[in-house]
């Protein structure tokens, strides 16, 4: 076993039999989270998972590459379990993959098999106890789960299993299966069968990947709203991963996506697959077309990049401009913004920069930073918008503030004209499958009209694309798409849903 910490790095240490675990120390360092909207109006991220089976391979390394891919999904913590088939060992701290994992700390987690995690809190406050994978000990059974998405039926779960401690939704799936572990009987398959009793309880968005000592088991929810993929390993192995990016970076080859309602358990058998849900009705979340996905990712057999100049070709067909130049806001405005150019014929020039060392998550900055608002983030090119009709093209609008400041930036570096055109429909409904934004109060468009959001921000037009142009974009309703929070058509009943914290403040 295990047990070292740092004055800044934290280590869990679990054998099959015992654990004991380091809490941080006073005086280490401390990450601050901007989420007023001077930083952050776009929806919140969501999580990453990984998981790797590779026998005679190193599997935190693995890890490590497919979490860095990963990393757009969930700034706030990172983390990785390891087995050599006796032993698991847990490491995660507070901080990007690159802050939390070296050389040092990679060479703490010895075995073939792992799951990693990103996270950006939907459940929880963002503090080291709430990182994940998140471990529990039942007996001779080690178990270690990484989720991505959010349940609707948090405090229900909790009451029925009698779990008064979890403080993330998460942490209570992982209750709930180490209290459906039995090791009486030793084939192998407890965690299997546990997971087939307790998933059917659940409800809401999640992928998982979860893992004990011998076996790498991957899942989605009923409904698919978070993606999950398999992938082959070159030397021989398996990879789970969110996005297919990540198998590209580890060297892994495409399999197939997990289907909506699939459990895969993996292991020296190989790869064996279960439908534990009775009803299975897929619904990907659209906004990882839109929003959360790395361009180079494939979601249903789509490029996301090309849905995304799609989007940006169908928006130019339903709100036409005179212009004299389309400017994207980067990142995620990039295709959009390129499709938009190619069906208008008005020409594209990039007129903002983005400023790539500055996240979600960062030291606490100065106030005369802080003051500074956007320009942390992103700065003008006058050269490119002195004197024009701008076409500024991004990808949703969620609070307007960081909105409303490109806009002045825009004018104040000279443009004449700035006509704003969103490659997506208004952000009116709140979502509770997964991202942070449960609040609709905190929604522009649930409080505004179009062109009142178009007078707030200072804009001379502004257009949405249509969620019709958004899902034929995306390559056709019929795939199956979540589009609550655009349309306020959820899939499950939400009812009252309780905020982020519900389950600290019990």
């Amino acid at each position: 076993m295990t047990e070292w910490t740092t004055e800044s790095e934290y280590v869990l240490a679990f054998s099959a039999a015992h654990w004991t675990g380091a809490a941080p120390q006073p005086g280490a360092p401390t990450i601050a989270v901007e989420v007023d909207g001077t930083f952050e109006s776009t929806p919140g991220e969501e999580c990453g998972v990984f998981g790797v089976y590779a026998p005679g391979q190193d599997a935190a390394h693995i890890i490590s590459f497919g979490l860095f891919a990963l990393q757009h999904r969930g700034q706030e913590s990172a983390g990785i379990a390891a087995s050599d088939g006796q032993t698991i060992t847990v490491f995660k701290d507070m901080g990007l993959v690159s802050q939390v994992f070296n050389e040092t700390t990679l060479a703490a987690l010895p075995g073939h098999l792992g799951i990693g995690h990103t996270r950006y809190s939907t459940s929880g406050s963002t503090v080291w106890e709430n990182a994940q994978p998140a471990y529990r000990q039942v007996e001779h059974t080690g178990i270690a789960l990484g989720h991505n998405g959010n349940l609707t039926n948090t405090v229900e779960l909790a009451t029925r299993i009698g779990d008064d401690a979890s403080t993330t939704d998460s942490m209570l799936m992982l209750d709930a299966v180490a209290g459906a572990i039995h090791d009486g009987r030793s084939d192998g398959r407890q965690l299997e069968r546990a997971l087939t009793k307790v998933l059917p309880l659940l409800d809401g968005a999640f992928s998982l990947v979860v893992m004990d000592q011998g076996h790498l088991v991957g899942v989605r929810d009923p409904h698919g709203y978070r993606p999950l993929c398999l992938g082959s390993l070159p030397e021989g192995g398996w990879v789970l991963a969110s996005e297919t990016a990540a198998l590209d970076l580890v060297g892994a080859a495409f399999v197939r996506e997990i289907e909506a309602g699939e459990m895969v358990v993996i292991d020296a058998g190989g790869v064996r697959s279960q439908h534990p849900f009775a009803d299975v009705d897929p619904r990907l979340c659209i906004f990882e077309f839109v929003y959360f996905a790395r361009p180079d990712s494939n979601l249903y057999g789509q490029n996301v990049h090309g849905a995304r100049q799609r989007m940006g070709r169908r928006l130019a067909t339903e709100a036409p401009i005179e212009a004299d130049v389309v400017v994207p806001v980067p990142e995620s405005g990039i295709p959009a913004a390129q499709g938009f150019s190619a069906e208008s014929n008005i020409p594209y020039a990039d007129g903002l920069v983005k400023n790539r060392y500055v996240g979600r998550t960062f030291i606490e900055p100065t106030q005369m930073l802080r003051d500074r608002g956007i320009r942390l983030k992103l700065n003008p090119i006058p050269e490119n918008l002195d004197g024009k009709r701008i076409v500024l093209v991004d990808d949703s609008i969620v609070r307007g503030t960081t909105t409303r400041q490109l806009v002045k930036m825009v004018r104040e570096a000279g443009a004449v004209e700035v006509h704003l055109r969103i490659s997506s429909p208004p952000y009116r409904w709140p979502c509770y499958y997964g991202m942070d934004t449960s609040d609709s109060s905190r929604l522009l468009a649930a409080q505004l009209s179009v062109d009142e959001i178009r007078e707030f921000l200072d804009a001379d037009s502004l257009a949405y694309l249509s969620l019709d142009g958004l899902e034929q974009a995306a390559g056709g309703e019929n795939l199956g798409f979540c589009n609550a929070c655009l349309s306020g058509s959820y899939p499950t009943p939400v009812g009252e849903q309780g905020d982020k914290f519900v389950l600290e403040k019990r």
